[in-house]
This record gives C-alpha cells, sequence and structure tokens, in this order.
C-alpha cells in the first residue's frame, strides 16, 4: 500500500465521520427524510417526453446515492470506488 493510498483511505474514513455526524442526529435524520423524497430515493427519475427533466432528478438522486454510500458503506469499499477498482463483497477488507 503507497502513502498515497494511506492518504486516500485518512481522508474517505474522516469524510464518512462527517457525514456521520451530519446526518446522525434526530435533525440530521430529519434532513435525510425530506432529501429522499426529494431526490427520488425510492421511485423512478425518468420522465417520458421530458429528457431535461429526467437529467434534473437523476441528478437528484445521484446526491441522494453519494449520501447513503458514505452512511452505509465502510471506509474499504469508499476507497475502492475513490480509485475505480472493483469491490467484491465477501472478502477481507485486508486482501
Amino acid at each position: 500500500m503507497s502513502e498515497k493510498d494511506d492518504a486516500a483511505r485518512e481522508f474517505l474514513e474522516q469524510r464518512k465521520r462527517d457525514y456521520q455526524l451530519c446526518f446522525g442526529s434526530p435533525a440530521g435524520q430529519r434532513v435525510l427524510m425530506d432529501l429522499s423524497t426529494f431526490c427520488r430515493a425510492a421511485e423512478t427519475c425518468v420522465v417520458p417526453g421530458d429528457r431535461d427533466k429526467t437529467y434534473v432528478l437523476e441528478g437528484r438522486r445521484e446526491t441522494w446515492l453519494r449520501i447513503q454510500q458514505h452512511l452505509n458503506m465502510t471506509p474499504e469499499q469508499l476507497f475502492h470506488i475513490f480509485v475505480g477498482r472493483p469491490y467484491i463483497t465477501g472478502e477481507s477488507d485486508d486482501a
């Protein structure tokens, strides 16, 4: 593992903690409830016949997915996304 990888892992661990602190409070949970609706967390973003509106809604959903990644994934999983490497679920993080 390189110093650059170590620095990236440390950065991502801190960012994950920041997301958890931000959204882990009761106020943060209320914000997530609002964002889940606004960002269409559980519904399609496709608006038939309106490509521009679809793109806007996809941008909102992409924001929701990023927040969820930082709340639900391990720092190691985030690192693999950050560097563009596949992460195989079930393998040891030390592999």
